[in-house]
């Protein structure tokens, strides 16, 4: 389908395929009972639990390997902050309307990789040298996994490979060179050089196309396959992945709990996600629907250049179809988020959980990093940014309106609500790269 066609079918995707801001409603978003069921024969309770032992039983490990863990006991986990004064500045910069209380989830100061590719990227692959190491006969559930330290002859017959932007790479590429893997990191031209870089000081091989992420992708699972000791990390596709960001549904639960926020009818919880190929937003949203139900609202948020994951939902052809095929370039400074089309297992699960997609200019991409900056003193990546458009957007955009009044978002409900900005990478921006941001679209 061309643009044309795409319009027709979808008048909604008028303001999509031209670039500008807008709000995509969700309309085959149901209660959360109707669709537990089928749900759960694709990714379940108890798959997100096992993945959360897992990842407890990797914490000696990871806090001999990372000693910056120390303070969480091996456990990879970013704080959740209430950002009042940044809520206060975008009100009033923005002369808008930001019900409730805001509060800002830094998966961007995760640490090890400084994003939320942390999750995923790197529980994928601490399953993969589980799977490796107990099948060799070299380790048990039960045993220290702090031994898996001494263990890098073993893991060095093997490779693992990722086609990525950046921030999964760098995931991949730092836990996959701690474990003593081979790693070679597939990299779209959209990628930064920045994270090249810091890959390669990590031992890590970084091979450059001149083409956008899905040809990385392809050609990093093309030459995967070819060898039978490598393993690739298949953004488009791996339930792993999925299953590493799920896991952070309960942790952000107990954090909410420590801050005495409720989550139930009355207080809503409205959580907005950065989104590229969808992976990270897929699986946080699909873990939070299922501890909270219809009293969580999931927004995806994406640059006005590079909807795809909107795209993907919007017409039902999941990864089938393109920016390019609404007439969109997909350049975009959001280098994480460069996914001309998005996962096909995200899509399909998300359709009936996505509450709708926010998108978000450039331009704005950078002044929001500016306005965090000045008001709250933190610094995020201009993908992380694209967040803000969530909080800024709902009660903008005349179908957001809408939403809120069938969901029961009631103005005094509004007022109850705990509103959650995702922040996805920023940690380990050399200082140089801050400057240039900083001075980005002035």
């Amino acid at each position: 389908m061309n643009r044309d066609a795409l319009i027709a079918a979808d008048p909604a995707l008028r303001a999509v395929a031209d670039a500008e801001e807008t709000a995509w409603i969700n309309p085959r978003l149901l209660p959360f009972d109707m669709v537990d069921g089928l749900s759960q024969l694709v990714v379940s309770d108890a798959d997100i639990a096992d993945a959360a032992a897992r990842l407890q039983r990797f914490a000696p490990f990871i806090r001999r390997a990372f000693p910056e863990t120390e303070e969480t006991n091996g456990l990879i986990e970013s704080p959740l902050r209430p950002i009042p004064k940044m809520q206060q500045r975008l009100a009033a910069e923005y002369h808008a309307v930001i019900p409730g209380r805001l509060l800002l989830k830094m998966d961007s100061h995760l640490a090890i990789a400084g994003s939320v590719k942390a999750r995923g990227g790197i529980y994928e692959v601490l399953k993969h040298a589980e799977d490796l190491a107990i099948g060799a006969g070299l380790l048990t559930i039960d045993d220290d996994y702090g031994k898996l330290a001494d263990m890098r002859d073993f893991f060095a017959r093997y490779t693992m490979q990722v086609g990525s932007t950046g921030n999964l790479g760098m995931s991949i590429g730092i836990m996959s060179a701690a474990i003593g893997f081979r790693v070679r990191v597939h990299m779209s031209a959209d990628a930064k050089a920045w994270k090249k870089n810091l890959l390669r000081s990590h031992g890590v091989e970084v091979i450059e196309y001149a083409d956008d992420y899905s040809r990385a992708v392809a050609e990093g699972r093309r030459a995967s396959d070819a060898d039978p000791m490598s393993h690739f990390v298949d953004d488009e596709k791996s339930v792993d992945l999925f299953l590493g960001y799920a896991v952070a549904a309960e942790r952000l639960a107990a954090q909410l709990a420590d801050l005495n926020i409720t989550v139930d009818s009355e207080h809503p919880l409205i959580v907005y996600i950065p989104a590229g190929v969808g992976g990270a937003p897929g699986g946080v949203s699909y873990g939070l629907r299922r501890l909270y139900h219809d009293n969580v609202h999931c927004f995806f948020v994406e640059p006005a250049q590079c909807p795809s994951v909107l795209l993907g939902v919007a017409t039902q052809r999941y990864e089938q179809v393109s920016v390019h095929d609404i007439g969109i370039a997909g350049k975009t400074d959001a280098d994480g988020l460069a996914c001309a089309s998005p996962s096909s297992l995200v899509t399909r699960i998300m359709t009936n959980h996505m509450a709708g997609v926010f998108t978000v200019s450039e331009a704005h991409l950078y002044d929001y990093l500016r306005d965090l900056n000045a008001s709250e003193g933190i610094r995020i990546e201009p993908s992380s940014c694209a967040s803000f458009a969530g909080p800024l957007g709902l009660l903008r955009f005349p179908d957001a309106r809408a939403y809120c009044a069938v969901h029961g978002l009631t103005p005094e409900r509004l007022g109850h609500a705990t509103q959650i900005a995702w922040a996805t990478g920023g940690r380990l921006v050399p200082e140089e790269i801050w400057t240039e941001y900083l001075a980005t679209y002035r």
